[in-house]
């Protein structure tokens, strides 16, 4: 075998893990997404009893599907391990005490060990195994709750229930993802590429300077009234809305004046017939002024009121001109508006810059992790459109 403080390795995984466990029991750190029983047997990770800390994936999806094994955690958890979940894991590292630090593409579980194609290292090095274990205890942090027997018999009658009832990967609304959402960057925000990775991005804004709602106003009750979880509703053609922008939904406030955002959902692009219709009109007076619709999907709300949303003028104090797209061009270009404040004004939406994308993404995640969502299946029963 190689003996050099770091080596990579291409096959024989499942040997290096029982080899770093021999050489190294005093403790044994796992960041992996897909766990499976027959694994953990052969690596009698029970064995080593609270010695093992893992971090793993709490998505019940996952565990109906298979891909990973409520019964690995289970018998890892009796034999004193802690656990933790993380949302959308995906890095695999197992580090042994002081001694040993295994980064890898593998899982887990069979296929990853004997059959896969995986790719990785094994490294001796103090500085990677440090690195690794810093990595680790940030994860660990943000995971917040240890798994407990209680939560694992509730997700295993959950999954079974699932599985007994034909296991349609099109009903799974009760398979939630119990993981905790880790955003180790904060200047990066949402890591998904659908917002992430948007090519353009709007302030949607609700009401307006003299029609203003208090900070106190409850969210869901503009969703409801709005249809906001659905559609966004414009006077002129919103032709400049392309397929899959990004819009967030900001309300003009009060106590004090402001603009906050309490939402996002991702676009289609506007076309001729999705206009409002008589029966709308009647429901919504509103529309009579504006009964163009662009339609949405994926929409998330920040629950509770309005002033759990996402200050404007904030964001506004501390971008300046490089917080809207047009601002920002103006600025350099040297010439035009470069005031943010008024690149709102008798305006139904505004673009975000690249820069500007991203900073209220971030803080819109901070307020999802504070205040917690609106539920989903309750957007999912409401009606209109």
């Amino acid at each position: 075998m190689n003996k050099s403080p770091i080596y990579l390795v291409n096959t024989g995984w499942s040997q290096e893990l029982i080899d770093a466990i021999r050489a190294d029991k005093s403790s044994v750190h796992i960041i992996c997404p897909f766990i499976k029983v027959g694994v953990v047997e052969r690596l009698e990770l029970e064995k080593l009893g609270s010695k093992v800390k893992v971090i793993t994936r709490f998505n019940l999806s996952e565990f109906s599907a298979g891909v990973s094994d409520i019964e690995a955690l289970g018998l890892l958890l009796e034999a004193g391990a802690e656990i933790r979940g993380i949302q959308n894991l995906h890095a695999k590292i197992y580090i042994f005490g002081e001694s040993r630090a295994i980064i890898t593409s593998a899982n887990l579980t069979k296929a990853a060990l004997d059959f896969n194609q995986e790719f990785g290292l094994v490294a001796g090095d103090t500085a990677i195994i440090s690195e690794c274990q810093s990595y680790f205890d940030r994860l660990w942090e943000f995971g917040k709750f240890n798994l407990s027997k209680k939560m694992l018999d509730e997700w295993t009658t959950i999954v079974d229930n699932h599985r007994t009832s034909g296991g349609s990967p099109m009903q799974t609304d009760n398979l939630v993802d119990f993981g905790k959402y880790a955003n180790l960057d904060a200047s990066l925000g949402n890591q998904s590429p659908a917002v992430t990775d948007a090519k353009q991005a709007f302030v949607k804004l609700v009401g307006s300077s003299v029609d203003r709602v208090s900070v106190f106003y409850n969210i869901a009750d503009d969703i409801e009234s709005g249809g906001f979880h659905r559609l966004a509703a414009y006077h002129k053609r919103p032709n400049r809305i392309k397929q899959n922008s990004v819009i967030f939904w900001a309300r003009f406030t009060n106590e004090p004046d402001d603009l906050r955002v309490f939402g996002r959902a991702i676009a289609m692009p506007y076309i001729e017939e999705d206009n409002a219709t008589e029966d709308d009109i009647r429901d919504r007076d509103w529309l009579k002024r504006r009964n163009r619709y662009v339609r949405l999907h994926h929409a998330e709300f920040v629950a509770g009121n309005m002033e759990n949303g996402i200050s404007l003028n904030e964001l506004m104090d501390n971008l300046g001109s490089e917080f809207f797209g047009s601002t920002q061009e103006n600025a350099e270009n040297g010439e035009g508006n470069t005031n943010p404040r008024h690149a709102y004004r008798q305006a139904e939406d505004v673009r975000l810059s690249e820069r500007g994308l991203h900073y209220l993404n971030r803080r819109l995640e901070e307020a999802f992790q504070k205040f917690g969502r609106v539920p989903q299946d309750w957007l999912d029963r409401l009606a209109w459109p």
